[in-house]
This record gives C-alpha cells, sequence and structure tokens, in this order.
C-alpha cells in the first residue's frame, strides 16, 4: 500500500459517505459501536475490521469491497478467545487493535508465525484499565490472551498513573521490536501548558524474548487537542518520514482530583507528523483537525452524527483513502467513513 502524504489528508476534499456500521436495537452492539482497527486478511480475501462493539466490547467483520464501503461489512461477531478466564475478574476487553506492520498501512503483521492483538481490559467495579496481549494463527481467531499486563498503569505523579486506554501496536522488522502507542490518564496535575489534567500518547517497545518497556511521551497535549490525546495510527508519510491519525478534545479535564470528567466533548481527529528515524520523538500536531462539531453539516447530523468525532482511523488502498470514525454521545456513537476526493 502506498505511503500518505499529510498534506492530502489534511485537505478538506473529504467527501462523507454515510453510516457504515449502526447501533442494534438490543443485545450486542447497543451501546457503542467505533474505534476501528482495519487490515488485510488473506484467508477470507477482504478486509477485516477489529472494532469496539458493547455490549460485549469487542468484535470483528468482513468486507470484501476492495475500498471497504459502507453497506459491505458483515454482521459483527464478537472476538472469540480460547481462554477468556485470563480477562480480568468479573470484567472485561474492549477496544481490540491488531498490531500492523510499520511501513505498510492497513497490513498485520505476522510476527513469531502468529498475529497479535492488543485490548485495554478492565475488572468489575472498578474504573482502572490495562492492556493485554493476545494471538492467533489466524486473524479470525481463537485469540490466547497473555495473563500479564503488557503495558500497566504507571507511579505516582506519572502521566499514565490513573490508567492506560486506546492502545495501538506496529512491528519493525529490520528492529525486530514492537512498538505500542496508549493513551496515558493522569491522577495528579501534569506539565501540560492549560491542561494539567489532559491525557498524553505515551509509547513502550518490546522485543519477542522480553516484556514491554515504557518509554514515556510521546506526544503531549497541545493545538487542537490541547485538552487529551490519544489513538495514534501510525502511517508512513511523504512530505514527513511518519504521520499520524491521532484523536483529542480542545477542551482540558478540569477534575482536581475528581476521576469522573476524563474526556470532556468534543472529540475530534486530526494528524501528526514526525521526521525521527524511529517514531518516538520529534511529534507535532497540525493546526487544525480534520473538521470541528460546529462545522458537520445539517444532512450529517440528521444522520445521527454530532457531539464527538472519535476515533478516526485511515484505511490506504489504491483505489480509495477511507477515513472511519465514530460520532454520537459518549456511549451511543455509531460508526460512519469519508473518503478523500
Amino acid at each position: 500500500m502506498p505511503a500518505v502524504s499529510v498534506s492530502d489528508l489534511c485537505s478538506p476534499n473529504w467527501r462523507r459517505t454515510g453510516l457504515v456500521l449502526p447501533r442494534t436495537d438490543h443485545g450486542s452492539g447497543s451501546s457503542v459501536v467505533g474505534d476501528p482497527c482495519v487490515v488485510w486478511d488473506d484467508k477470507v480475501g477482504g478486509w477485516r475490521m477489529f472494532l469496539f462493539f458493547a455490549p460485549p466490547g469487542h468484535a470483528d467483520c468482513v468486507s470484501h469491497d476492495a475500498t471497504g464501503a459502507p453497506g459491505s461489512w458483515s454482521t459483527p461477531q464478537p472476538l472469540r478467545f480460547a481462554n477468556p478466564q485470563a480477562l480480568p475478574a468479573g470484567g472485561g476487553t474492549h477496544k481490540p487493535f491488531l498490531v500492523m506492520d510499520a511501513h505498510h498501512p492497513n497490513q498485520a503483521a505476522r510476527v513469531d508465525g502468529r498475529f497479535w492483538l492488543l485490548t485495554v481490559s478492565f475488572a468489575d467495579g472498578t474504573r482502572s484499565k490495562r492492556v493485554q496481549r493476545a494471538w492467533s494463527g489466524s486473524l479470525a481467531g481463537p485469540w490466547t490472551i497473555e495473563p500479564a499486563d503488557l503495558i500497566p498503569c504507571g507511579g505516582p505523579g506519572e502521566f499514565d498513573e490513573n490508567h492506560v486506554d486506546a492502545v495501538s501496536g506496529f512491528w519493525f522488522e529490520q528492529r525486530a521490536e514492537f512498538l505500542y502507542f496508549y493513551m496515558g490518564y493522569p491522577t495528579r496535575p501534569q506539565p501540560w501548558p492549560g491542561s494539567p489534567y489532559g491525557n498524553a500518547i505515551g509509547f513502550a517497545t518490546q522485543h519477542l524474548d522480553g516484556p514491554a518497556v515504557k518509554g514515556g511521551v510521546a506526544l503531549a497535549p497541545s493545538s487542537w487537542a490541547h485538552g487529551y490525546l490519544g489513538g495514534l495510527q501510525l502511517l508512513p508519510g511523504t512530505t514527513h518520514r511518519w504521520c499520524a491519525v491521532v484523536n483529542g478534545s480542545p477542551t482540558p479535564p478540569d477534575r482536581a482530583g475528581e476521576l469522573t470528567s476524563e474526556e470532556p466533548p468534543p472529540s475530534l481527529g486530526g494528524l501528526a507528523f514526525t521526521d525521527a528515524e524511529y517514531p518516538v520523538t520529534g511529534w507535532t500536531l497540525t493546526d487544525r483537525p480534520f473538521e470541528w462539531i460546529t462545522d458537520i453539516p445539517t444532512d450529517a447530523l440528521a444522520a445521527g452524527e454530532g457531539v464527538n468525532l472519535w476515533r478516526h482511523h485511515v484505511l490506504v488502498t489504491p483505489d480509495v483513502t477511507r477515513l472511519f470514525y465514530n460520532s454520537g454521545s459518549y456511549g451511543c456513537e455509531q460508526l460512519y467513513s469519508k473518503e478523500l476526493i
């Protein structure tokens, strides 16, 4: 697949293509449908999407359309886990993300003969989130969960002390290394100007024969994402060595120790870029998001969009560049898309 240009993705020439996957009336998918991660699945000859589908919180579906167009996706089905007992007691997991080849957008990385899935897990009755990893010989699963935390919460005063969330992962074959990005929530004030409780994007690295090692903050709140920041999708660039689709909010959390207002709306999507050889430093946000909430057209509002534009994810194909995103009130989001024209 081709590399992408920041200037192209920053283009105003995105055409809305409508609702991709709606919420259901009841049962699975009746709460949140979104947070997509799309990769090519050779076994089915089509695109496989891993997504937040609540309840239960995780699912995948398949499209045989070359561009992953709306209307082409199968009904999402909950992911199959070979050892669900490895999840936190009484809790569950959500926001699945398939580890990708860093140099080939939307291509799953097969490492050590296996595919690797990242999940955000939580225990019943607690707000604390953890990142776990699972593996399978097939993108269809079943997935075997690794019981230990892949990325634990940080220590006292660290930017990820409260919990870790919105994880993504990329494989660098020449380095024989996984690179993970995640959203860190602080409990105590951080040195982000004007947003001491904002969430930053952290990173961690891992070799096959060792644990993941945290590396600190890759990108702190600023610009249009002055409040919080997360959900990084790494892409090889043309105008810059690397670019990334990221998500954030211009509204800083202001909780002064109160942990119930972590992500005030609106949520927005946009881009960041770096020219670093290894993309853990030098990240800069563009000066505006893909779209402001006030720019959502009337017909899109009538189709259910509004309040938030969250967890953007780009699918780069030879024919179409498609941008997926969630929209709607928190807990009531549906999945939409746009095409670059």
